[in-house]
């Protein structure tokens, strides 16, 4: 499936959406060559038809709001998203979600008159969720879980179109749980500024404390000390694994920040609803190439420009994220309730868990991991069969543990880190 994914379809995106001119979400909705409404009619028309070939198992609908008169938005705004859902076979009611933002800026946010080619601010993202939903539409298998395909506005006036995506999802009746959002923002160059490249790497930004946890949920954080065991960082550990490899031909930097210094992304909405996200952003970012107006200043371009890209990096990217998309869809959820016995002292340590209700992923069993306090991934695996209780003969004073799900794929879930039983 992986090598399906086409760089010169990742161009082709690019460059059409490129061709709107500006994006800016204050722009025209109705023009159809210009504007954002220009982006959003043909991004979804492509959606539909690569859920033509899902032989009825991926929908394609474009939610939209209006957004009043708020921060970066003068005036009542259309906020519409396009989101594409492959929906699950077995356990739909889980979902994992990866995304990019269409709407573009130049050097004034509220300029939405003058061009704003966005090519890697955020073509590149739209070009991952575009073309995974092409690719995994057409796949001869459908994933357990349902796998969502979104391409949201009004990032740039302040994350509206994704705050709008993860409320409908919390709110949804058809959805039990958001087990991972995959934001791509800025993806599309392997180049730095200084002319250096860095083609086979992408960064991952991964949260610490959640921002929805509640004092008294972070005092028993810090307790255990597991400050850096939060779902996002599972997530993140997950996505690392996954996607790491000579297949995708690309390593992921784990870097264990909400986002960059002065930035922020779409994933933060989902940390903000509760829900685990990580956000890939290129290695080296140019900022002559980004929030810019295009022009030439002594003898230096600026703007978000085609010509900057690198499509086979962005297509490298793709597969990254379409790697863990696949694996958390067709791997059994992450377990919940998970706890560590503390009733006594002893240097043996006792875990459990809840057992797997949902029918989905076809749990064979469960592995509890464990890695030493001073390191970022797990480095060991003790199969203990499909129980929800399990004693190893380690100390929990001198390790982190974590409880994840086999499916009879052989699939694993992300793990889930135990809480003092309660």
């Amino acid at each position: 499936m992986l090598n399906e994914i086409d760089p010169a379809r990742i161009q082709a995106i690019i460059e059409k959406l490129v061709s709107f001119g500006t994006r800016n979400t204050l722009s025209n909705q109705t023009d159809p060559t210009r504007g954002i409404g220009a982006a959003r009619d043909w991004i979804a028309s492509e959606m539909r038809g690569f859920a033509e070939a899902s032989q009825g198992r991926m929908s394609v609908t474009v939610p939209s709001y209006v957004q009043g008169p708020a921060e970066g938005i003068p005036t009542s705004t259309v906020i519409s998203n396009i989101v594409a859902t492959l929906r699950g076979a077995s356990d739909p009611g889980r979902v994992y979600v990866v995304s990019g933002h269409y709407d573009s800026r130049n050097s004034d946010v509220d300029n939405f008159v003058d061009d704003a080619p966005g090519a890697d601010d955020d073509g590149s993202g739209v070009a991952v969720s575009m073309e995974l939903a092409r690719v995994m539409a057409m796949a001869s298998r459908s994933p357990a879980a349902t796998i969502v395909f979104a391409v949201v506005a009004g990032e740039e006036q302040g994350l509206y179109g994704s705050a709008f995506l993860a409320e409908q999802l919390r709110n949804d009746s058809a959805v039990d749980d958001v087990q991972g959002m995959l934001d791509n923002d800025i993806v599309g160059s392997s180049t730095a500024d200084d002319g250096s490249t860095d083609p086979f790497d992408i960064r991952m930004f991964v949260q610490g404390i959640p921002p929805t946890d509640t004092l008294s949920e972070v005092m028993a954080r810090v307790q255990v000390g597991g400050e850096s065991d939060t779902p996002a960082r599972e997530l993140g550990r997950f996505v690392a694994e996954v996607g790491s490899n000579s297949v995708t031909n690309m390593t992921v930097q784990m870097v264990y920040r909400p986002d960059r210094y002065l930035r922020g992304g779409d994933h933060l909405s989902f940390l903000r609803n509760g829900f685990p996200a990580v956000r890939f952003t290129e290695p080296h970012e140019n900022f002559a190439h980004q929030h810019q107006n295009v022009r030439v200043v002594d003898g230096v371009q600026f703007g978000d420009l085609v010509e900057f890209c690198d499509f086979e990096f962005n297509a490298r990217v793709a597969r990254v994220n379409g790697a863990a998309l696949w694996a958390l869809a067709q791997a059994p959820g992450t377990p919940k309730g998970v706890a560590i016995d503390t009733s006594v002292l002893t240097n043996n340590s006792t875990l459990s868990w809840a057992l797997d209700a949902s029918g989905g992923g076809s749990v064979a069993g469960y592995e509890i991991v464990w890695r030493p306090t001073d390191l970022p991934v797990w480095t060991h695996a003790i199969p203990v069969g499909n129980v929800t209780q399990a004693t190893v003969l380690l100390s929990k004073d001198n390790v982190d543990f974590g409880v994840r799900a086999v499916g009879s794929n052989g699939y694993r879930s992300p793990a889930a880190f135990p809480f003092i039983e309660s």
